[in-house]
């Protein structure tokens, strides 16, 4: 009963530490912390992306109030080339209107560009630190697996070692076992032999017909020492007709 207990807190201890050191893998850690990077890398890029964006929707806006503003200065001229001042100043309170909206869109576009270039200098660092990382990560990761693998060879090596009483104490009770089978295979043999034990696949009065076939095998020994006796023989009977005259010689007299 201690010994089940024992090994049972053995188990659960090995499936535990193994538990431990499955969340604890630093592997996995690396991992994570690398996509935490590779995301923080992809909304730094989409942060650029819609700045860049919006800096050329403002350039176009731009572009169109500048060919207004320079179309407004046109008419201006003409309108007061044909007498008409008061054209004339109506396009140029517009034209004054547009450079008043084209100052604060050039303010916009600025920041615009000053956000640009500090989102490009971040995406390049972070591009560079993610680059760096990654090859960090993968060299610490073949290096935790190289050393992982020598940790279990050396304990796998370890416990054959620790366990070598125990294979020769299993292969001394086999032989054991295999002595006291062949031991007991020849006594049954013996007991079959001589009638001791009953063998039940026989047929009825076998042993009785074992002895009579004994017996008269006997007497025929000795019936045909007497007729060489008699007869003065010394070859076996049915040597002329070769190995079918063997079992049918002549009959005594």
């Amino acid at each position: 009963m201690s010994d089940n207990t024992s090994r049972m807190r053995t188990i659960f201890r090995s499936k535990t530490t193994k538990a431990l050191d499955k969340i604890e893998d630093p592997r996995d850690i690396l991992d994570d912390s690398y996509n935490q990077q590779v995301k923080l890398l992809q909304q730094v890029r989409q942060a650029l992306a819609e700045v860049a964006t919006a800096k050329k929707r403002l350039d176009l806006q731009g572009q169109e109030m500048g060919t207004r503003y320079q179309r407004l200065a046109g008419q201006a001229r003409e309108a007061l080339s044909q007498g008409r001042e008061d054209l004339a100043r109506a396009a140029l309170e517009r034209r004054s209107l547009i450079e008043r909206q084209v100052a604060s869109l050039q303010q916009q576009f600025e920041a615009l560009q000053t956000q640009t270039a500090q989102l490009e200098s971040r995406e390049r660092q972070l591009s560079e630190q993610v680059a760096a990382f990654r090859i960090e990560k993968e060299t610490i990761k073949a290096t935790y697996t190289a050393s992982e693998a020598q940790v279990r060879a050396n304990e796998a090596v370890a416990g054959i070692g620790a366990s070598i009483d125990d294979v020769g104490t299993s292969l001394e009770r086999a032989r054991d076992r295999v002595a006291q089978m062949q031991a007991r295979a020849a006594a049954t043999d013996e007991l079959l032999s001589s009638g001791a034990l009953k063998d039940l696949s026989a047929a009825p009065d076998a042993d009785i017909e074992r002895q009579l076939a004994a017996l008269s095998a006997q007497s025929e020994i000795e019936r045909q020492l007497q007729e060489m006796r008699d007869t003065g023989a010394a070859s076996a009977d049915g040597e002329g007709d070769g190995w079918l005259s063997i079992g049918h010689g002549p009959t005594a007299r």
